[in-house]
């Protein structure tokens, strides 16, 4: 019955911030949005969708949570270099919740959004 995961959504208190760093900081390309900022897309390489909600009513985790490793949501992004990556985004200030967890199958660093969002950025180990 169920086909895939058409979309992933955070909730986000400033849409403006938040597309700056999905599209400047992390370099997604923008999809479909709404003109006024409510809804944006970002459509992703392998399949997926993330998409931001601009919407008082919904809030991401407390960052308290996050930074305890709480969270309620989060989402993963496969990357092809780690190092690499978390290298760029310390040098653009990005939130760092956990800067490295190993584990058998790969290696993940969590980070937090402008809004609070948890992101896994995560790298399988070479077979």
């Amino acid at each position: 019955m169920f086909k895939k995961v058409a979309f992933t959504m955070f909730p986000v208190k400033d849409a403006q911030r938040a597309r700056a760093f999905y599209q400047d900081t992390l370099g997604f390309k923008l999809g479909s949005h709404s003109k006024d900022g409510v809804w944006t897309e970002y459509d992703l390489p392998g399949g997926g969708c993330l998409a931001l909600f601009c919407d008082p009513r919904r809030k991401p985790d407390a960052p308290e949570a996050a930074t305890a490793g709480d969270a309620s949501a989060s989402i993963a992004f496969e990357v092809e270099d780690l190092d690499a990556l978390n290298a760029r985004l310390k040098q653009q200030g990005v939130d760092y919740v956990s800067d490295l967890i190993p584990s058998p199958v790969c290696r993940m660093s969590v980070i937090r959004d402008t809004e609070g969002n948890s992101i896994i950025l995560h790298e399988l180990h070479k077979k």
